[in-house]
């Protein structure tokens, strides 16, 4: 079953499924469903979750900072200017 409804596209949209369409050789109208169902079925699959794995790294200890004064440290780092 179909049903006949009106859309609006996007001047870019409409633009992108006419080269669709004539470059594989079919109407707008199928390369425009085409277009949704492949939509439509993303919708259903949830993207795999990407593993994130952090590797500490030794960065050493330099004399003369007091690692317990954040002020001492951000004017090491910025400059005496920082703000």
């Amino acid at each position: 079953m179909s049903i006949r409804t009106t859309i609006t596209l996007d001047d870019d949209v409409s633009e992108r499924v006419k080269q669709a369409s004539r470059a594989r050789g079919i109407a707008f109208k199928e390369m425009l469903n085409d277009l949704l169902r492949l939509a439509l079925s993303q919708l259903d699959t949830r993207p795999q979750p990407r593993s994130l794995t952090i590797e500490p790294v030794h960065m050493g200890f330099r004399p003369g900072l007091n690692y317990d004064d954040v002020e001492s440290l951000v004017e090491y780092g910025e400059g005496e200017r920082h703000t």
